[in-house]
């Protein structure tokens, strides 16, 4: 498509995505793009399927989409003592912090994501059609609710409620149609087992990162060390939910994996799962770059939960995180670090540990498994 043809905002940030990055860094798309999800009138409303919770695709008046997921509970609510991981609510907050973290901490592989206060009223329940209009009701204090239908809390007892018709969420932009940039779907390594009793074969075995780094495309380049930036951005807001990933594969597997859905995040500001930072204790691999960024934010002068705050605060839904979270945010820099320095206390060189450039790691060996994207089960 030429330049000529890309008239709209959608189109200029899904023909921007390169093999490096979601976007260049600031880019004013970027801005026009959430600009766009902020302020441009709705004019459709549709479920999305599948899933485990409630989101809408959302439709604007010059055909742009954005994905829609409501806000449930105040910030202060975290995750619940008893719940798993894999049943925690989505909260609309945590994606709005998760695309703003990703900027910060320079990877820019996350989709543009905002907030907006909506009227229930006028935004959902007058463009509601079918088995979506059929679940909105009047709360017994008077709100308009509504609850959709979805396999997880979608039912009259854990609706959505306005106050009392408005509502806060959180609007995604939508990636290029599979039609145009087919994504290629990645069972994630170290995915856990989604289940209340079964532990997954990274947490039983110290050594599971030498299978990992015998399989293509974690045997050299960047594959690996983009799967220590996740777990480090992962660990830094508490996110556990970490399934799949997915590439383009126009850009083949030398590419960056798309860093997506992230309501599960900052639910528990008082707890550091150490876990999430498996692929980096187990695989003691780590980006220069990466180093860098975190040991500026770590010494400052400009400390990581002060950054986040301020890129937090242009947001129509400030304050988008609680105090507690950011100084989460920060102590879990230090503990970051910490795995960091271990890896380099125990390796023979530092090289062997932190490297400069993506293209110096290599683990290539005669007849080494290839990972079709189901490899990891």
């Amino acid at each position: 498509m030429s330049n000529e043809e890309m008239t709209s905002v959608w189109d200029r940030f899904k023909y921007g995505i390169s093999k490096e990055e979601m976007f260049p860094d600031q880019a004013p798309i970027i801005t026009e793009v959430v600009d766009s999800m902020r302020q441009l009138p709705i004019v459709g409303i549709t479920q999305k399927e599948g899933g485990t919770q409630l989101k809408l695709i959302i439709e604007y008046e010059d055909g742009g989409q954005a994905l829609f997921k409501p806000m449930r509970f105040p910030r202060t609510q975290e995750t619940l003592p008893n719940h798993f991981y894999f049943t925690d609510y989505e909260r609309h907050n945590a994606e709005v912090a998760a695309f703003h973290l990703d900027q910060l901490l320079g990877f820019r592989r996350a989709v543009p994501v905002t907030g907006r206060i909506l009227n229930i009223t006028r935004d959902i329940y007058s463009l509601a059609e079918g088995d979506l209009l059929k679940t909105f009701f009047i709360s017994p204090a008077g709100n308009l609710c509504f609850h959709g239908k979805c396999s997880y809390y979608c039912d009259t007892s854990h609706a959505i409620c306005g106050n009392p018709d408005m509502l806060e969420g959180s609007f995604a932009a939508f990636l290029p149609a599979k039609s145009v940039a087919p994504r290629k779907t990645w069972r994630h390594p170290w995915r856990r087992s989604y289940h209340k009793r079964r532990k997954a074969k990274w947490e039983n075995d110290p050594d599971y990162c030498e299978v990992v780094k015998d399989v293509y495309p974690y045997n050299k380049g960047r594959r690996l060390l983009d799967v220590m930036d996740l777990s480090i951005f992962d660990f830094l807001m508490g996110n556990m939910d970490r399934h799949h990933y997915e590439t383009f594969k126009l850009f083949g597997n030398d590419t960056f994996p798309v860093h997506l859905d992230h309501g599960r995040a900052f639910g528990r500001s008082s707890h550091d799962e150490m876990s999430i930072l498996a692929p980096l204790y187990q695989c003691c691999v780590i980006r220069h770059s990466t180093t860098a960024m975190l040991l500026s934010y770590h010494s400052g002068p400009v400390l990581l939960s002060a950054a986040l705050n301020r890129s937090l605060s242009s947001d129509p839904i400030k304050p988008v995180l609680t105090n507690q979270h950011l100084e989460a945010v920060d102590r879990r820099v230090g503990l970051v670090l910490q795995v960091v320095r271990e890896c380099l206390d125990t390796a023979e060189m530092a090289e062997n540990v932190v490297f400069i450039r993506d293209d110096l790691y290599s683990n290539v060996k005669p007849d080494q498994p290839v990972d079709d994207g189901h490899y990891f089960s």
